[in-house]
């Protein structure tokens, strides 16, 4: 499924919000949407949904689903400091492309980073950073692997991995039931994703379902451990009657 000869193969990119992403020759698709933009993707589809769920929390632990070029922990960092929030963060995000995270310290970044370049300069050199407020690690390797490894509870996590169709077992039922099992009851879920598959992986393994929608972009799913009544709610039951040929990706269907 994995092609290392085609890893290295990446092109810079340039999105509609001005940022830059790469497109992966291995996935054949690009880290990021060009329409929704780096930055502007991973502030409204994960970050700002995420805070504002657990706006009341002083400590968060999030699984970063994968590293990649590093936008939705940077962006994190970016909104922790522009709204100047008493929060500790631990940010956890697997990643197997070491090459990749080694080329982030002359990545060209959104300027909205520059206030955060050491901590990228970190992360690029030793994968990994720490100060009283933040503290990243990179867990170099499989995602399927390392995350049920983990040991810490999981408060958010961002599920924004290359797509199913492309790389499908960081989106099946087995994926979402190891993550489960490291998340904290009240833990929420932010994706892209808004395809019934996923939306039932999440529900089979005890995650309510809901949209979320955001100004100047595309809507997506925030699935949640608890029922959420700041959202709006898809009734997965209803859906399965009125679809029933819909199901969840299952390892076995990619594994063989």
């Amino acid at each position: 499924m994995y092609d290392e000869d085609l890893r290295a193969q990446k092109e810079l990119v340039l999105c509609e919000d001005g940022t830059n992403t790469l497109y992966s020759k291995e996935f054949d698709e690009p880290y990021h949407s060009t329409k929704d933009g780096a930055l502007h993707e991973s502030l409204e589809k994960h970050v700002k949904p995420a805070f504002s769920l657990k706006k009341d929390k002083t400590a968060l632990v999030i699984l970063d689903i994968c590293f990649g070029l590093g936008y939705n922990t940077f962006a994190t960092l970016y909104y922790i400091k522009k709204h100047q929030l008493k929060i500790k963060v631990h940010i956890l995000s697997p990643e197997f492309d070491e090459e990749l995270l080694r080329s982030l310290v002359d990545f060209a970044f959104p300027p909205e980073f520059d206030d955060i370049g050491y901590i990228i300069k970190a992360i690029s050199q030793d994968l990994y950073y720490e100060d009283e407020q933040f503290k990243i690690e990179i867990l170099l390797g499989d995602a399927r692997q390392s995350i049920p490894k983990i040991k810490d509870k999981i408060d958010i996590i961002y599920q924004d991995a290359f797509s199913p169709a492309h790389n499908p077992l960081l989106w099946t039922k087995e994926h979402f039931c190891d993550i489960r099992t490291i998340s904290n009851d009240d833990a929420i879920l932010t994706t892209y994703s808004t395809a019934a598959a996923i939306r039932l992986g999440l529900y089979e393994n005890g995650f309510y379902i809901f949209v979320h929608r955001a100004e100047m972009m595309r809507y997506s799913t925030v699935a949640s451990l608890k029922m959420l009544n700041t959202l709006e709610y898809i009734d997965m039951e209803l859906k399965k009657v009125r679809n029933t040929e819909s199901k969840s990706m299952k390892d076995n269907d990619y594994m063989n």
